[in-house]
């Protein structure tokens, strides 16, 4: 024994059979053998176990009260033992704030960066906004040609109402001579007084300056005065010649500059955009709406409207019903006096009116009135009196919804819902999660949000391209760097089908698995022992070549790795195999052999090895069962990255659907057949992905 392996001495976990066994650290050491015969009992439940167990206890009493105690593993001893970390499948959780990007710590890097070096652009007119220094000021003020005229003001108020009496009179006697006043210069005199009745905008006369040489301490005075008066702030008026003398200076043809974050054009000002700004779990950037979350419950206008057969009047719209009856006489003349004022027939199927008679029907009619005629209340042998009245039409689906609207998403249930409501991206954000004015911060003409909803692949290639001012590259040198890494190490993982956006609780558990496994390759650990089970699982043949690589750069760091696998390519790169066996359950829980790659396919006789050496192998079956007639036709199906296709599945067979990682495989069945076949027999609530219908055959 030395102190450069791992010595297990009586492992006796679930059905392992009291065993010793001596691991080598700082190897890639693959524990395999048919399921059931003890690998993950000996890896996960006692390797690791035992790991966590011992950092526990070297905690405080205070800290530990807060993990809770974990039971010793059933085995004598483990001697040379190094911190040791599990990465596990569907290790990621179901927290539905977690995404790719998070748990990668992308995201991280990313929200820094474009608080850093990110262009901020005005949401109202799209112009850049930025923050300026006083020097900044005063060298665009110098740069104006010579003898150019200008009057630097200090804003003072804006639109406030009232004769501010007393902000004239500090202005006297802080020896001011001039302001502003709603576009007009005047003289502060102490008999100028303003209507108490009206809304006033007062910019206060700092210098007026005729640009030459020798002019710029004169303008720095100025600046420094008026961004002090100003909170920060000053207006520039450019006098034009055939202007000079005039006492009225329109204030749309000021330039703004500030110290702060404001739009000359709109006259708005910004937060400076900080990291917090841009993250969807942080009040500050969240979207109000959906909390952050990136969907909302509402109602999916197909459930509320099955059979698009139907006219109004026989009850396509399922919240209303058919209208002949007597207790819809209220959404019976409210479909008559929006068939009048749209120009349709309410007898006419709904698959025949048009798309913005639909919209209008369901989301409303905007600004427009609708007259409404309700038939009077009358006496006995009396006709009835009619009468009209105007009113706004919010539409079936927004008053449906605000019936159910609650303050606070993150704690209703969804069950309180009808069955019509659904879970969809957020109408305010577009399912970004984030408060939409962070579109305005760009680099490259890319936000925030563009970067998260690509696929790693693409987000990869535009790091790789992206080249940023000299200013900005030399800030964003480290931030590149980490954002660059964690993407090539997803990417070695085979992820590079995933976008940053995705929701870590739709991952499967290889793709959760491969992340976590990606992110402690960017940690850059070393002296730890990393348990992985099966990270195969799910991954294409084309890809696994990049875990590999990704569990070999992990070793080379300096870490042992010990992956409990089936698969052929991962025991061939292993430095070590230890074969559990000789059968599942009872049957196993021994070390059938041990030894490296080359010395187990020459001298072992285990069932592994005869698999792996060729001597045995899965029997293919010599006739195969016939597809018949029996289908079930997908049509049109363009869910996720699907490109409108219409596959025929044969009925009654075992029907592999595969491909590439990422390539449609789980948006067809899932996404789209699953769905569409539990909504249709099982009753379930599912919305089923993009397709046009599906249809069998018999």
């Amino acid at each position: 024994m030395t102190e450069e392996s791992i010595l297990v001495h009586g492992a006796r976990e679930h059905n392992l059979k009291n065993i010793d066994v001596q691991l080598p650290k700082d190897k890639l050491i693959v524990f395999t053998g048919v399921s059931g015969s003890g690998k993950s009992s000996l890896a996960i439940d006692t390797v690791y176990a035992e790991g966590q167990r011992r950092y526990i206890e070297s905690l405080s009493a205070y800290a530990r009260q807060f993990l809770g105690q974990l039971g010793k593993p059933d085995v004598d001893e483990i001697i040379g033992l190094s911190p040791s970390i599990a990465i596990d499948q569907g290790s990621t959780g179901h927290n539905p704030r977690s995404t790719v990007a998070t748990i990668t710590e992308v995201y991280d890097y990313l929200r820094v960066l474009y608080a850093r070096v990110g262009q901020f652009h005005c949401p109202e007119c799209g112009r850049e906004v930025g923050s300026q220094t006083a020097a900044d000021i005063v060298q665009a003020l110098i740069d104006y040609p010579e003898r150019t005229r200008l009057i630097i003001f200090a804003p003072i108020l804006r639109g406030s109402r009232g004769a501010h009496e007393r902000e004239l009179e500090d202005l006297r006697k802080a020896g001011f001579a001039r302001l502003r006043i709603d576009g007009e210069i005047y003289e502060l005199r102490p008999d100028l007084t303003l209507t108490p009745n009206q809304r006033h905008d007062i910019d206060v006369v700092i210098d007026r300056i005729v640009i030459k040489e020798g002019v710029e301490p004169r303008v720095a005075q100025a600046v420094d005065t008026a961004l002090l008066r100003g909170d920060g702030s000053l207006l520039v008026h450019v006098v034009p010649t055939e202007g000079e003398g005039s006492p009225f200076v329109s204030e749309e043809d000021d330039l703004l500059f500030s110290k702060d974050y404001t739009c000359a054009h709109c006259r708005i000002s910004f937060v400076k955009p900080e990291p917090r700004h841009f993250s969807f779990n942080n009040p500050d950037g969240m979207c109000e709406n959906c909390r952050g979350l990136g969907v909302e419950m509402g109602i999916l206008p197909k459930l509320i409207v099955p059979d698009d057969t139907l006219s109004i009047m026989q009850g396509a719209i399922s919240l209303w019903g058919p209208l002949d009856k007597r207790d819809v006489l209220k959404e019976k003349v409210i479909a008559e006096a929006l068939a009048k004022h749209l120009g349709f027939d309410i007898e006419t199927p709904w698959k025949d009116l048009t798309p913005e008679q639909q919209h209008a029907i369901l989301y409303g009619t905007g600004d427009d009135i609708l007259t409404i005629t309700t038939p009077g209340k009358g006496g006995h042998k009396k006709r009835k009196r009619r009468r009209q009245y105007r009113a706004h039409f919010h539409g079936i689906i927004p008053t449906e919804e605000q019936k159910y609207h609650f303050e606070d998403d993150d704690e209703t249930d969804e069950d309180t819902f009808p069955d019509y409501f659904v879970k969809m991206p957020c109408r305010t954000c577009e399912g970004t999660r984030l408060n939409p004015w962070v579109k305005a911060v760009t680099i490259g003409e890319t936000s925030i949000t563009d970067i998260l909803e690509m696929s790693i692949q693409d987000a990869t290639q535009l790091f790789g391209e992206l080249v940023l001012p000299e200013r900005e590259a030399f800030i964003a040198t480290e931030l590149l760097k980490e954002i660059r890494g964690r993407l090539g190490f997803l990417m070695d993982v085979g992820l590079g089908y995933l976008t940053l956006a995705r929701s870590a609780p739709t991952l499967s558990g290889g793709e959760a698995q491969r992340i976590r496994l990606a992110s402690q390759v960017g940690a850059g650990l070393r002296d730890v022992t990393y348990v992985l089970d099966e990270p195969s699982i799910g991954l294409h043949p084309r890809d696994h070549a990049g875990l590999l690589m990704t569990l070999l750069n992990l070793r080379n760091q300096g870490n042992t790795v010990i992956v409990v696998e089936h698969d052929e390519a991962t025991m061939l790169v292993a430095d070590w195999i230890v074969d559990f066996g000789p059968g599942a359950g009872i049957k196993g829980g021994k070390i059938t052999d041990i030894g490296t790659p080359a010395q187990f396919m020459k001298e072992s006789n285990t069932l592994t090895a005869q698999y792996l050496r060729g001597d045995k192998v899965i029997v293919q079956p010599e006739s195969r069962r016939p597809t018949g007639d029996r289908w079930v036709q997908i049509c049109n199906a363009r869910q996720n990255n699907l490109q409108g296709i219409s596959p025929k599945i044969p009925v009654g067979t075992l029907c592999c659907v595969t491909g590439v990682s990422g390539s449609g495989k789980s948006s067809l069945i899932h996404d789209i057949l699953y769905r569409a076949l539990a909504r249709d027999l099982m009753k379930a609530k599912t919305v089923p992905g993009g397709l046009r219908r599906y249809s069998g055959h018999h």
